[in-house]
């Protein structure tokens, strides 16, 4: 096995120097990848208002087939 393999005796050390996703300061332990709870809660409402949006199909559209 070499050094690089991940296991969880084994575990990978998270990347640094990334901050919080939301305001840039450096990450807490207890609220990983955010500084704090405010900045969680911040995320939380952005994805429950709609803010974040993960591309897709409209609704109702039907993707062709592959004909063969």
């Amino acid at each position: 096995m070499s050094a690089d393999d991940s296991s969880p005796l084994n575990p990978q050390p998270k990347a640094k120097g990334r901050g919080c996703p939301i305001c840039g300061k450096p990450k807490s332990e207890r609220y990983d990848p955010f500084c704090s709870k405010r900045c969680a809660d911040v995320d939380l409402h952005r994805w429950l208002k709609g803010g974040y949006v993960i591309p897709g199909a409209e609704p109702g559209e039907v993707p062709p087939k592959d004909e063969d």
